[in-house]
């Protein structure tokens, strides 16, 4: 991050703000000791720089009925940058497909699917996945448990 010095109470909002991305400017100032207006400069100041990219609401998927999350390791049969380009622009056509992530490894992506159950999981894998343009191996994981962190700050 160039530019943006971040001290102490920064790095408090960010923690604060990456357990409750809701929290608004007073409730945010009351918990750290600052006024509304100070609170909400503070917030607006790491938004601009870019260091908060944006409030995201937590879905609770199994709520919705979506009680199984799989990670997919995909390999492309045939690599190029028109094949890179035509699986990327196929596959995050499909809902399911929560996360694509290009990575390098073993795998060329890393795939975050949410499916009702595991015969979910089967039909959007056999219609929707190994149909896509260019896919050769795919390795499946099912999330068994999911603790979320919100990592370091500064």
């Amino acid at each position: 991050m160039s530019g943006v010095d971040l001290d102490d109470l920064d790095r408090a909002i960010l923690r604060a703000l990456s357990q409750d991305g809701g929290l608004g400017a007073g409730e945010l100032g009351r918990r750290l000791g600052l006024s509304q207006p100070a609170a909400w400069r503070r917030v607006r100041r790491l938004e601009e720089a870019g260091v908060i990219a944006g409030r995201r609401v937590d879905v609770d998927r199994p709520a919705l009925g979506f009680g199984v999350t799989v990670f997919l390791g995909v390999k492309l049969a045939t690599k190029g940058r028109v094949s890179l380009e035509d699986f990327e622009r196929a596959v995050t056509a499909i809902p399911e497909v929560q996360v694509v992530q290009h990575v390098l490894g073993l795998f060329d992506y890393r795939l975050r699917v949410v499916a009702r159950d595991i015969a979910d999981f089967e039909r959007v894998l056999r219609r929707r996945i190994m149909t896509l343009p260019g896919v050769g191996q795919v390795e499946a994981n099912v999330l068994l448990t999911e603790e979320r962190r919100p990592g370091p700050i500064g």
